[in-house]
């Protein structure tokens, strides 16, 4: 079993920035796959960033160059840094991870940009 603590979210004025952390402990014999999530109140969840085991990295389009994944293998942390923050990235932002071919979720960190 693995497990996924999410961190650093909380409330940074627009503009701003702020580095989620997701830190897998348990069981791991590899991590394949990291995504970050966010979902807004009233909103779908989406997709905000991933990276393979392979480095290849994905950003959805409203990113525009603000953020960027990371990983450090060593700790089985992922990061999330997120720059010029605006009011509309306001969500609960959520880790997932495969890891031995199966999936896990965070619990999820709350991201608040005040205008």
């Amino acid at each position: 079993q693995v497990q996924l603590v999410e961190s650093g979210g909380g409330l940074v004025q627009a503009g701003g920035s702020l580095r989620l952390s997701c830190a897998a402990s348990g069981s791991i014999s590899s991590i394949d796959f990291v995504a970050w999530y966010r979902q807004a109140p009233g909103k779908q969840q989406e997709m905000v960033s991933s990276i393979t085991s392979a480095g290849a990295t994905y950003y959805a389009h409203w990113v525009k160059g603000r953020f960027t994944i990371s990983g450090d293998s060593a700790r089985n942390t992922n990061y999330l840094q997120m720059n010029n923050l605006n009011p509309e990235d306001t969500a609960v932002y959520y880790c997932y991870m495969i890891v031995g071919r199966k999936q896990y979720w965070g619990e999820g960190t709350q991201v608040t940009v005040s205008s």
